[in-house]
């Protein structure tokens, strides 16, 4: 009886399941006007912080690009910059270099050789 029980409960669990209900309506996607209102105020916000909104990377994910303050100043680490410490040239991984402060965070993106405890890094390319 307690099997029969089990099974009847199963058998409609699995029939509520195939319901032919209609699918609900995805009320979460923006509408272009949203999405460009949005677009506006982020702009109005990073233009404000002393940026420009810029596509970067592969993805081309638009980004707030504000400049370090720091930029261009010579260094030897990271510790000496706000973003990173930049190889000006190339310069043989493992040998002693100086460098300059990262710009921006667009300099995140393509080739770049880090410069850290006064050593140049070997260079790495990001997308």
């Amino acid at each position: 009886m307690r099997l029969r029980s089990c099974a009847v409960v199963v058998l409609v669990a699995l029939l509520g399941a195939c319901s032919s209900a209609p699918p609900i309506a995805d009320t979460a996607t923006p509408t272009p006007e949203a999405s460009e209102a949005y677009r506006e105020a982020r702009d109005v916000d990073c233009q404000a912080a002393g940026g420009t909104l810029q596509r970067l990377g592969r993805l081309q994910r638009e980004q707030c690009v504000i400049p370090y303050a720091d930029a261009g100043r010579s260094c030897s680490r990271k510790s000496d910059c706000s973003g990173q410490c930049l190889a000006t040239g190339e310069v043989t991984a493992g040998s002693a270099a100086t460098g300059t402060c990262q710009r921006d965070a667009s300099q995140t993106f393509g080739c770049r050789q880090r410069i850290d405890d006064g050593k140049a890094q070997g260079t790495i390319c990001v997308d």
